[in-house]
């Protein structure tokens, strides 16, 4: 990989961008998966976990995949959003990519959730942008310049995304995981029906 800098011995986060590739010598010239933990991204089964869902779309195409969903256009500001070219009813064909675009300039409503599987030449991109929006490394521009040269497509996954970052998304995802439980969902039920 060539680089303009040696970004992963700094000694501060730079963005999503730079925690990737500060993975670069752990993953080398391999596909490898990203997931943001703020992202909570559930299937219940039979359906298979997002993951192995853009896995399998991975091993079929043998390109960048990027988890997405739609979003209200008045909070495009806080997503990676994607115009793209739809191949079927799940997959799009991602033509650009703008980081946290102003509702008014978004490509579309179709946003970035934290899920990627990449091929290794985005460390080559990450190394050579240098820093974007807000002073730091944006994993957003780095596949904005890999779409240069690779196919990137958007996966319209199959489960429920929990904004685990976002008081009121984790509480949903708490309830949600909680009535499941095989141990305390039947009494986790009954104590909230008690609440409300």
């Amino acid at each position: 990989m060539n680089s303009k800098a040696n970004w992963s011995s700094a000694e501060k986060a730079l963005g999503l961008g730079h925690a990737v590739l500060c993975a670069y010598p752990a993953v080398g010239d391999e596909p490898f998966a990203v997931l943001l933990a703020d992202d909570l991204l559930d299937a219940i089964p039979p359906v298979p976990p997002v993951m192995k869902q853009m896995v399998d779309v991975y091993d079929y195409y043998r390109t960048s995949v990027i988890g997405v969903q739609q979003v209200p256009r008045e909070d495009t500001g806080s997503y990676g959003i994607v115009d793209s070219k739809p191949m079927n009813e799940t997959l799009e064909q991602i033509v650009r990519i703008v980081e946290k675009p102003k509702p008014e300039e978004a490509p579309s409503t179709l946003a970035v959730v934290g899920r990627y599987v990449l091929t290794p030449r985005i460390f080559h991109h990450l190394a050579n942008i240098g820093k974007g929006s807000g002073g730091e490394i944006q994993l957003t521009d780095g596949i904005a310049a890999l779409l240069e040269e690779e196919q990137v497509l958007a996966y319209r996954y199959h489960g429920t995304r929990y904004d685990c970052g976002s008081k009121l998304g984790y509480l949903e995802a708490m309830v949600a995981f909680g009535l499941r439980h095989p141990e305390v969902g039947v009494a986790f039920a009954a104590s909230l029906k008690r609440m409300t």
